[in-house]
């Protein structure tokens, strides 16, 4: 039987560690890397082609979990990603599965739920608690056309917009790449689906993602 290839993408060493013990003392299960954050893992991605990865929503640096999720699938499609995560509020629950997760496990879950997961995933099936399944169940009663949330490092940008920032003051305060700030704008206005950068800050006010304090005036 040929193992599971999975990957590790955490920001804390003492969770790979603890992840990497408990997977790999089952045969079907191999880790064949682990990663501190989201540009460390699509760095090696196409170096792993792994079949699961397994990563955290809230990682370091200009990517978060679900912006990492979303290129995991565009560089290597086959590759399956299960979320981990402490958190299981709507939001981000529906914008990992969006980005492309199979997968979303809490943090305080039993390690079997994880396991359960990747070989679930490995063969494109998905475990999902009661509690993720009733977000889920929830969100498709919202009807068709609801916008994709954005993610914590996405409203930060987008704060920043409205207060007059170019890409490269907001690459500089959030200390993040200027190519990777523009990937994060285009993201803001695809999910509220509008086209200019001031539509963005307009239809933040709107929706409540901005108050009138974030508007430089």
């Amino acid at each position: 039987m040929t193992p599971i290839k999975v990957v590790l993408v955490d920001d804390h060493h003492v969770v790979r560690r603890g992840l990497n013990s408990f997977l790999s003392a089952f045969d079907d299960i191999e880790i064949i890397g682990e990663a501190a954050g989201g540009e460390e893992a699509l760095a090696r991605i196409a170096q792993w082609l792994p079949d699961v990865a397994v990563v955290d929503l809230l990682l370091p640096g200009g990517i978060d979990g679900i912006e990492t999720a979303r290129h995991i699938r565009a560089a290597s499609p086959h590759t399956k990603i299960v979320m981990l995560t402490a958190y299981g509020d709507q939001a981000r629950v529906i914008g990992a599965l969006r980005a492309g997760a199979i997968g979303y496990v809490k943090k305080d879950s039993e390690p079997e739920t994880l396991l359960m997961a990747i070989r679930a995933a490995a063969n494109e099936q998905s475990v999902l608690e009661p509690s993720i399944a009733g977000i889920i169940l929830r969100d498709l009663t919202d009807g068709p056309g609801a916008e994709d949330p954005l993610s914590e490092r996405e409203l930060e940008v987008l704060k920043l917009l409205a207060h007059g920032h170019t890409n490269a003051e907001i690459a500089s305060l959030l200390i993040i790449g200027e190519e990777t700030v523009k990937t994060h704008v285009g993201n803001i206005l695809s999910k509220l689906h509008i086209k200019h950068r001031m539509q963005a800050v307009i239809r933040g006010l709107k929706k409540g993602l901005l108050s009138l304090d974030d508007i430089d005036v």
